[in-house]
């Protein structure tokens, strides 16, 4: 069954607005890979600070292909220093859970 990769990102409050603007221009980076099923940027409520990346794959081989290939990483190259002249990262803290799909039901 399919694994479930959960990226939890600290995000300073006032820079909100610009993580979710850098996930929103990098859209279409990851749907058409092998394996790739799902993906969700989930917004914290109640004044929390972590946002949580949800992506659901085939296999754990798809997702490492995934993390493996050029295409993940030209999605990842906004990650640089502002002493380079890019934008510097926006996030802090990031926490990668793992898990497997046992059981999953959809709308009917």
């Amino acid at each position: 069954m399919s694994v479930v990769k959960i990226n939890a990102v600290e995000v300073p409050a006032d820079r909100a607005a610009e993580f979710e603007s850098r996930f929103a221009s990098r859209a279409g980076a990851v749907e058409h890979s092998e394996g790739f099923e799902a993906f969700e940027l989930l917004r914290p409520t109640e004044g929390a600070t972590r946002y949580f990346v949800y992506t659901r794959w085939a296999s754990e081989e798809t997702y490492q292909a995934w993390l493996n290939s050029q295409d993940f990483a030209k999605a990842h190259a906004h990650v640089a220093t502002e002493k380079s002249g890019a934008a510097a990262p926006v996030a802090h803290g990031a926490e990668l859970l793992s898990f497997e799909v046992i059981e999953r039901r959809e709308a009917q």
